[in-house]
């Protein structure tokens, strides 16, 4: 099968057209001929809209195996794929934890067997997450391990971090770091300070981030791993990760786009929609945060979709999991957010959400290159909607953003040539 997208427009507005064909790029220009002898040839006209790479996501929560109740490979990847995403990497917070080779086979089977769109798996850092024994993290790379993560949990000790980044370093591999001291973080369900106070609850104070990052980037810079932060949501975290750059240490870092578009006085109450780890933050780190992604201090934005069943969401806020799905949201809300109201352009915001990770991560991914795979995104910038949990493909409904008035929308989303998302 080949394909030929007519009249798209790219990030800057300037026409593009791409000629597809077995799988892989094999012309762009401003204007592409039909070829002669193409028997089953298939013309897109774009009419316009959005011709982009296919967006990457190198934080995201697909819980199978061991929790196929929130989530499947099947269901997060047809999730992403109408999110217009083409590659994601999954956390390995499953159980069992990918920490071995025969368990990080099994996904890889897994996947093969189940995901629609391209998917890197993490290994974790620790045994079982443990944050007591490293693994073997020569064997895991080689067996194709994009990073090694134990997002969820912080490592809490210096001494661990400093041998995993010494051995990780060594590989050529990168350290991604959920970074939170327990010791601090206690039993908080939401941001210490006017939410807490308000609603009576515990509260998880920036410092239990921003501790583990400063602790961190020094390590960093004395081993020269490279470090990536997830989903970065104090100010002090921003100041630090600009501080560690300027030194040249080798320091990247995303932020969510609940995070940018979302503060704790957006709460409406005990609501487990809105509890999410690290929690939203007053209005002045959320700005710390946006300025921090225009001035490149936060490298690229990941969407941590996590979700979960609804039984587990109706708990009380004290005893739900946290987490929010955001595959399927992330575009449009960030198209609404940041670029219609000129906080960002639009060129920025497709760099975050392709080539930036993308570059981090050394993935095959995030720019339309002539010979390489054909993944690409069509997205409707005009198109407005309402965000409708009924009709996510993801098994997780569990966002606060139900019911927003959004405009951007995935129109096409193609992996290797097939067209795996169509509106």
């Amino acid at each position: 099968m080949a394909t030929l997208f007519k009249n798209g427009r790219d990030a800057q507005g300037q026409v593009l057209e791409v000629y597809v064909q077995d799988g892989c790029i094999q012309e762009i220009a401003s204007e592409i001929s039909a070829p002669n002898g193409v028997a089953d040839l298939q013309v897109i006209d774009c009419q316009g809209k959005l011709l982009a790479p296919g967006l990457v996501d190198i934080h995201v929560h697909l819980r199978e195996p061991g929790g196929e109740h929130k989530e499947t490979i099947a269901s997060g990847t047809k999730a992403a794929a109408r999110g217009g995403f083409t590659t994601i990497c999954a956390m390995p917070n499953t159980k069992p934890v990918p920490d071995d080779l025969a368990i990080l086979s099994n996904l890889q089977e897994r996947i093969k067997q189940s995901a629609v769109v391209k998917v890197q798996p993490y290994a974790s850092i620790s045994q079982d997450l443990q944050g007591e024994n490293l693994n073997d993290f020569k064997s895991l790379k080689e067996a194709g391990a994009v990073a090694f993560t134990d997002d969820g949990v912080g490592i809490q000790t210096a001494g661990m971090m400093l041998a995993a980044m010494s051995q990780v370093q060594a590989l050529g591999s990168l350290i991604v770091a959920h970074t939170e001291d327990n010791s601090l973080a206690l039993d908080g369900v939401v941001h210490q300070g006017k939410v807490s106070q308000r609603l009576g609850l515990p509260g998880i104070p920036a410092s239990a981030e921003t501790s583990q990052i400063a602790r961190d980037v020094i390590l960093a810079g004395q081993t020269g791993c490279p470090y990536h932060i997830c989903h970065v949501s104090a100010k002090e975290s921003v100041s630090i990760i600009r501080w560690a750059k300027s030194q040249g240490y080798p320091v990247t870092a995303e932020v969510t786009p609940h995070h940018l578009l979302l503060d704790e006085d957006d709460i409406p109450g005990p609501d487990t929609a809105w509890k999410m780890n690290p929690p939203l933050r007053s209005a002045e780190d959320r700005q710390a945060l946006i300025q921090g992604l225009l001035d490149g201090t936060i490298d690229c934005i990941a969407t941590d979709h996590a979700p979960h069943a609804k039984e587990e969401k109706a708990q009380s806020i004290l005893t739900a999991p946290f987490g929010i799905v955001g595959l399927e949201t992330a575009f449009a809300l960030l198209y609404t957010h940041l670029v219609v109201k000129g906080v960002c352009s639009l060129s920025q915001l497709v760099d975050w959400l392709t080539c930036r990770p993308a570059d981090i991560f050394k993935l095959p991914a995030g720019r339309l290159t002539e010979g390489q795979a054909a993944d690409l995104v069509l997205i409707d910038l005009v198109a407005q909607s309402t965000i409708d949990v009924n009709q996510f493909y993801s098994k997780g409904h569990n966002t606060p953003f139900a019911d927003w008035q959004v405009q951007g929308r995935v129109c096409l989303t193609m992996v290797d040539g097939q067209i795996v998302y169509q509106a």
